[in-house]
């Protein structure tokens, strides 16, 4: 199955639902990201966010999944988006691994939920056979999520992020199919 043929489908885990992501999705984004303990975890966020930028950005995700390049979904507890789960920057059969949620959603392992129905995904469906995620430095509680998820750290590295507008250090994980 090549990339291309892979249809946008959802996925469903015992509490929330996984969705591709869509245009609409742009406005509830904003809301999520304009909670500063958000974005500030975010290395690409702007802080406060901007909606013509994030909806450009949602624009190109059809493009993206149809592409093979990246698969980004919409995290949907009863019936509310709560945030993203995305493996982007694929190249051959490595990509990138990324979540956000709504503050309100925090420790309640959703994060650790839905990448883990998202790993399922693009291991299975898509053949990829390595990831690569990582972490803010100061958000250990990302980092106890990708242990979880059987990522091993392999090291770190100094990041820009467009929130905080300043250099931050990352840490690095990897896992294989």
């Amino acid at each position: 199955m090549t990339a291309r043929s892979i249809p946008r489908s959802h996925i469903q885990t015992a509490r929330l639902l996984l969705r591709p992501t869509s245009e609409t999705d742009a406005n509830r984004a904003v809301e999520i990201q304009s909670d500063w303990n958000v974005a500030r975890m975010l290395s690409n966020a702007t802080y406060p966010p901007d909606l013509k930028d994030i909806a450009d950005w949602f624009s190109s995700h059809g493009r993206e999944w149809d592409e093979g390049t990246a698969y980004r979904f919409a995290i949907e507890r009863e019936g509310r988006m709560i945030g993203i789960v995305d493996v982007d920057c694929i190249v051959g059969s490595e990509g990138s691994l990324g979540y956000w949620l709504e503050r309100s959603a925090w420790g309640k392992g959703y994060a650790f939920e839905a990448a883990q129905a998202l790993i399922g995904f693009v291991f299975s469906k898509v053949s990829l056979s390595n990831l690569v995620s990582g972490h803010a430095s100061d958000n250990p509680a990302s980092g106890r999520v990708l242990t979880k998820l059987g990522f091993t750290q392999i090291d770190s590295r100094e990041l820009f992020s467009r929130a905080r507008r300043e250099t931050i250090v990352q840490c690095c994980y990897t896992l294989a199919r």
